[in-house]
């Protein structure tokens, strides 16, 4: 059983039990939760190892990578230079990335991208993993290709291309790279030790993902049917 640090303040017990119960389950090797109300940190909890390798403590900054959530932070840097006046949601994208109007798309609205209709939701070639470190490579994949709907018609998740896609006119107004923009307009004006783009320095002090066990399903659908 791993023992629980932090805090949790009088009526907020079952969130520690609830944390609690997850390592006497075995269901964490580490976590850390949080909870504010009104502004105000009620929970503040951590406890397992970060890397099962090493036995690393999980500490109270601890930094795990939170996958999609990072698309509400992206919306914010969206949002936060429409509040300027820098940027309108129902422009066309192309009107602050020219290059974007490719192939029938002069007329997509900010909007779209921001809300997933935009018709991009993912690559019209295969791609390899190392083409999404490449900003480049892929904003100008993107701006090439075809939309795959009709935009605004239908929704689709765009899971991997959200990011580049709403980042890419971030960049374009800002003159600065989504990461940057977020770093210096929100993270540090706020005090988040939040990272689009982790800076080498910190990277000590990330948990290293244990991915769940393949499932016999997974497994089969792996499998060379031949």
């Amino acid at each position: 059983m791993s023992e629980i640090h932090g805090s949790c303040d009088s009526g907020w017990e079952p969130v520690r039990d609830a944390f609690a119960a997850n390592f006497a389950a075995e269901r964490e090797d580490g976590a850390s939760v949080a909870v504010f109300q009104d502004g105000r940190p009620v929970v503040d909890l951590w406890a397992g190892v970060a890397d099962t390798r090493h036995g690393t403590a999980w500490e109270r900054d601890t930094l795990a990578n939170v996958w999609s959530t990072t698309k509400g932070p992206t919306a914010l840097c969206a949002l936060l230079l429409a509040d300027r006046g820098e940027l309108d949601f129902d422009a066309p994208v192309a009107d602050y990335w020219p290059e974007f109007a490719a192939r029938g798309k002069q007329r997509i609205p900010v909007r779209d991208l921001l809300c997933h209709r935009a018709g991009l939701s993912g690559f019209e070639a295969p791609r390899e993993l190392a083409d999404l470190y490449d900003w480049k490579v892929v904003t100008e994949a993107l701006a090439d290709q075809a939309p795959w709907w009709e935009p605004g018609t239908r929704h689709g998740y765009h899971a991997i291309t959200y990011g580049f896609l709403v980042g890419e006119v971030v960049r374009r107004i800002s003159g600065r790279s989504l990461g940057a923009f977020f770093r210096d307009e929100i993270a540090q004006p706020l005090g988040l030790d939040f990272h689009i783009g982790l800076p080498e320095s910190e990277e000590a002090r990330v948990a290293r993902l244990v991915p769940p066990p393949l499932s016999d399903s997974t497994n089969a659908l792996r499998k060379d049917p031949n």
